[in-house]
């Protein structure tokens, strides 16, 4: 019994430990990025920009800018645009606080599993990956939730004063999708993409090994 131990333990090392520990700092890294991310997302007032717009000479040009969760931003003759808002206080526009409130929700879950990388050092592997996947599922399914009313809530003065009066729920009017909201959207993905890799490594720590050798995991994986 005692040889059959040793073999399925060299097995595991050799086998698993190699390729699961270097998928394992990947998925970490990305995850780490994720969070990063989402950190953009959230402050960034690029969600929504006015688009390119032809106008006849000695007219005034149309307005230009863009919109975010927090911020108004007009360009003007400085270099560094006019902005109107309370990013500082993280304060949302008043149209845009479910939103903003579930990307906050979503941020928070994201670097939570960040947090519980940590807790590789003292609980089992397999019990850590399958948390910080439920963990990026909700901030997934919290992001995506954003990104659907986010453009319902398009009908509100900020948008109008922006883009013109044409605007309407998911009809942008004289704007267009900016690389913020695109980057929620990629965000979204990117979280069932590393929910799933999660899972996938949580479950091989415990199919790889026989029940009779699952007690010598936690004797491996401990430092």
């Amino acid at each position: 019994m005692q040889v059959h131990t040793s073999e399925v333990a060299r097995l595991y090392q050799t086998e698993f430990v190699r390729s699961a520990r270097a998928v394992g700092v990947l998925w970490a890294i990305c995850t780490l990025c994720f969070a990063v991310i989402e950190v953009v997302i959230l402050i960034q007032p690029s969600w929504v920009g006015t688009r390119q717009l032809h106008y006849r000479p000695g007219s005034p040009p149309p307005q230009a800018g863009t919109l975010g969760l927090f911020e108004v931003c007009l360009e003007t003759d400085w270099p560094v645009p006019e902005c109107r808002g309370s990013l500082r206080t993280l304060t949302p526009l008043p149209a845009f606080q479910s939103p903003a409130v579930l990307v906050c929700i979503s941020l928070a879950m994201v670097w939570a599993s960040v947090g519980c990388l940590c807790l590789f050092r003292f609980c089992n592997a397999a019990t850590v990956y399958k948390i910080c996947a439920w963990l990026q599922l909700t901030a997934g399914f919290c992001l995506a939730l954003a990104c659907v009313l986010f453009p319902d809530s398009w009908e509100c003065a900020e948008m109008r004063a922006l883009c013109g009066e044409s605007v309407s729920s998911f009809s942008p009017g004289n704007c267009t999708v900016h690389w913020a909201y695109v980057l929620a959207m990629l965000g979204i993905l990117d979280a069932a993409i590393l929910a799933t890799l999660a899972f996938v490594l949580g479950n091989r720590q415990d199919a790889l090994l026989p029940d009779d050798a699952k007690d010598v995991t936690g004797l491996l994986l401990s430092p």
